[in-house]
């Protein structure tokens, strides 16, 4: 215990030391001790985000049948590695391209990520180390493709997801960060996007749609014109993942100050975390009427509608504007999940209602209770972005179906992607009785 006090008493001594120090970086001066403090601050947002795909896995696991949890963890396994090396081969200098930019289209700051040998120079973050910019930003990289995931699961062909995945994360993620975050036209609209409800949620979230509309829903689904509902089987990893979802948003929103500014930070959590809890509570009562019974699917989805509805102006916003967004993402992803299963559009986990839904609300909703940003120039980026992804993935998984298919056959899909896909099983030795 005193070998403790004696610890702490020198890190404090340690940073009053380092207070007078400065470092020097585009033109502004950081002090040592806060440019530590910043870079330790953005490492653990790295490490909150990579999270977070723990949690899509065990989410996307739970809400679907037992057949297919080795493919599932399979595909989200693979995301991360094909995101973070797509992302350091070109992904970060197609966000980041600095003097390359071409109109603020497009830019391209050649291939492979560097520095100086201290890992000091970061063209747009002069408040920590180039390698920190880098690792936060490609914990992002990953998760538009894993959105996608979760809304094709079940009977998408593990090859052909993985070559989308691969394109997709390679160029269009990035390319589209870029129209903001990388000083592009978007941002000099006025577009604004804190941490991503559009940039990365509807980012996923178009690319799930076009896929699950070039797929067709899953085998018994909608039959004589009746919706049947395929229950997931596993719901307490269902729960397990939102929460790790929830606490991994702590980084991804509170990461996204950028700094470890101590009224920006936790500012930036409160409103998070009011949405989540307006979000649960939006879904919660909606349900219960609508469907005459508690749903706990719905209440897990409507969490996260109230994180992604948030993530956009998580720091421009008011805290009652926070509950506000929050409450009404809750209320969309209800009605949004019926809605896609009256279209006859299958989408397991309900990816679209919280990614796609409720992204567009939570951009639009930063024009609206913002006054500092403007609706028109959100409601620009919403299209634009949407047009342009759809577009792409028309162009990427359509033509992947023409080459090589996109979808397993009858049979593989009625035993299961683990069996056909892997030749394994999640749960070797227990019986488990599956009803199509």
């Amino acid at each position: 215990m005193l070998r403790t006090k004696i610890n702490w008493i020198m890190m404090i001594s340690l940073v009053v030391l380092l207070g007078g120090a400065t470092w020097a970086q585009a033109g502004e001066e950081v002090s040592s001790a806060m440019f530590t403090v910043n870079n330790t601050w953005m490492l653990c947002s790295a490490f909150l985000v990579f999270i977070m795909h723990l949690g899509f896995a065990t989410l996307e696991v739970g809400l679907t049948r037992a057949k297919n949890t080795v493919n599932i963890l399979f595909k989200n396994t693979a995301i991360v590695a094909i995101g973070v090396l797509t992302y350091a081969l070109m992904g970060f200098n197609l966000m980041y391209p600095g003097e390359t930019a071409a109109g603020g289209w497009f830019g391209f700051a050649g291939f492979g990520i560097g520095t100086d040998a201290a890992g000091l120079t970061s063209a747009y973050n002069v408040g920590y180390t180039y390698w920190t910019d880098f690792i936060f930003q490609a914990m992002f990289a990953a998760t538009a493709a894993t959105i996608v995931s979760g809304a094709v699961a079940e009977r998408v062909k593990l090859s052909s997801f993985l070559i989308f995945s691969a394109i997709y994360v390679a160029l269009v993620y990035p390319v589209v960060g870029m129209w903001k975050w990388g000083g592009g036209w978007l941002d000099a609209l006025g577009f604004y996007d804190f941490a991503g409800s559009t940039l990365v949620h509807s980012v996923g979230g178009w690319a799930a749609l076009v896929c699950v509309l070039i797929l067709g829903p899953r085998i018994g689904k909608y039959s004589n014109g009746t919706v049947k509902a395929i229950m997931g089987h596993n719901m307490p990893l269902a729960a397990i993942g939102v929460f790790l979802l929830w606490l991994g948003w702590f980084g991804f929103n509170g990461g996204s100050v950028l700094s470890a500014d101590p009224g920006a930070v936790s500012f930036v959590f409160v409103t998070t975390t009011l949405a989540a809890t307006a979000g649960i509570m939006g879904a919660m009562m909606t349900s219960w009427i609508v469907q005459k019974k508690p749903d706990l699917s719905m209440v897990l989805n409507g969490c996260l509608a109230g994180l992604v509805g948030i993530t956009a102006g998580a720091d421009v916003v008011s805290i009652t504007s926070a509950i506000i967004i929050g409450l009404i993402a809750g209320i969309l992803v209800v009605f949004a999940v019926l809605f896609f299963d009256r279209l006859r559009i299958d989408d397991p986990v309900g990816a679209l209602s919280v990614h796609l839904v409720c992204g567009i609300w939570g951009t639009l909703a930063v024009g609206i209770f913002s006054t500092a940003h403007s609706f028109i120039s959100q409601l620009i980026g919403v299209v634009v972005i949407g047009v342009f992804c759809s577009i792409a993935t028309v162009i990427i998984f359509g033509g992947l179906k023409m080459v090589m298919g996109v979808r397993v056959t009858p049979e593989e899909e009625q035993k299961g992607l683990d069996i056909s896909e892997h030749g394994m099983e999640a749960y070797s030795g227990f019986q488990i009785f599956i009803s199509q």
